[in-house]
């Protein structure tokens, strides 16, 4: 099998619904706007509106992707006789998980640099970052992206279910917009809070706020693989 049969089945292998849907929040996100600003919605809500779907859609669904990334194989006890270790199947089908979804966030946020909205975000009083930060602000939906995914992926090898991976997720997607004020102006919740940016964050907290969140999905990420070692957890599996 060459390189490009092995990331075509890899592909194939992750679903419709992991290629589909960041493509569609990115269309469903831009006919909106156009739609408030056509029935004359204010320009700083339609730039909010924007900034936190970038920040917290995208991320969420590549998310709820990664956990649901085991047991999408009907053949699980074969692939684990196989040369090739399971684990490095399920780090490439998440890599074109990720992958995919982080091109479409880097094309929504590139359009709306090119358009000017990175310039109505940058005049909205709660903002943390000016119009010179412009490549920081790709970290706007990298960090809670990588975060989300990492911890998805986990909550897949823990719970073996992709029912119960995913609702841990979304669980704690909602968990932080619900109670988003708490975890802004605490000092230790602040760090892994997702919503940063959109929502403000205390002043020079917003780069900690997203290096903590890249930190602390390294030992989520090594979690996962160490439990993706485990043959007996993965056969024990339930496939939800």
């Amino acid at each position: 099998m060459t390189a490009l049969d092995l990331w075509s089945h890899e592909i194939r292998g992750a679903g419709r619904a992991a290629l589909l849907a960041p493509p569609a929040f990115v269309l469903a996100t831009l006919l909106l706007a156009a739609f408030g600003a056509r029935l004359g919605s204010r320009a700083g809500t339609t730039a909010w509106m924007l900034l936190w779907a970038v920040e917290t859609g995208i991320p969420l669904i590549a998310g709820l992707a990664a956990a649901s990334v085991i047991g999408r194989d009907r053949a699980t006890e074969l692939q684990l006789s196989l040369p090739a270790r399971y684990r490095s199947t399920v780090l490439r089908r998440l890599a074109v998980i990720a992958g995919w979804a982080a091109l479409c966030a880097l094309a929504l946020s590139s359009l709306l640099i090119v358009t000017g909205w990175w310039d109505v975000f940058a005049a909205l009083p709660a903002f943390p970052l000016g119009t010179a930060a412009v490549p920081a602000g790709q970290l706007t939906w990298l960090a809670p992206a990588v975060w989300l995914t990492a911890l998805g992926l986990l909550a897949a090898a823990v719970f073996r279910s992709t029912v119960a991976a995913t609702t841990t997720v979304a669980v704690v997607w909602v968990f932080e917009q619900v109670l988003s004020g708490p975890l802004r102006e605490s000092a230790a919740p602040r760090l892994l809070y997702l919503s940063a940016t959109a929502r403000g964050a205390a002043p020079g907290a917003w780069l900690p706020n997203r290096l903590g969140l890249i930190c602390t999905a390294l030992p989520l990420l090594g979690a996962a693989w160490a439990l993706l070692g485990n043959t007996e957890r993965i056969l024990g599996g339930e496939r939800g």
